[in-house]
């Protein structure tokens, strides 16, 4: 089960213990219900590849993920619709212990925007969170806000394109 909060941010966080950073490749082979290949490249390291399937929901919903080889990564790309989304991943440690994932998407593209997720242990931990202001705007309950949303909006104007 997946438990997390969304928010929309202007900027990186500033003066926030970084642990880790990453180029997160992703791609979806379907958006209903969500199933997604990523991969993803932390410097100096081997790329991991994975499987994910999401359930309906929004502050809590399942999550299935496994792990691929890059051989059938590559086979998977090969289903995809159109490129992968590209994302500047930063995990940055919270006051409180919780980790903040932090992503710009698709920098340099006129659809680049920048968010940020806290995953919680419990729908309590999660509903008694308070978002430090720099979050911005909760998107968690907000229709259009998932990265398959993304995906599917920006797949219509490549179609254009």
């Amino acid at each position: 089960m997946e438990i997390e909060r969304k928010f929309l941010m202007e900027q990186k966080p500033q003066g926030l213990p970084i642990l880790e950073q990453a180029v997160v490749y992703q791609g979806y082979l379907c958006t209903k219900p969500t199933v997604r290949i990523r991969k993803k490249q932390v410097a100096n390291n081997v790329p991991t590849f994975r499987l994910c399937i999401k359930g309906k929901g929004t502050l809590c919903r399942t999550e299935v993920e496994t792990d691929l080889t890059e051989q059938q990564f590559t086979e998977l790309c090969g289903l995809l619709s159109r490129e992968m989304v590209r994302k500047d991943y930063t995990v940055y440690a919270l006051p409180d212990g919780k980790k903040l994932e932090y992503s710009v998407v698709d920098s340099g593209k006129l659809t680049s925007f920048c968010y940020a997720e806290v995953e919680f242990s419990s729908t309590e931990d999660a509903n008694a969170f308070i978002p430090p202001e720099f979050l911005g705007r909760e998107v968690t309950e907000v229709p259009g806000f998932t990265m398959s949303d993304y995906w599917e909006e920006t797949s219509k104007s490549s179609d254009k394109g």
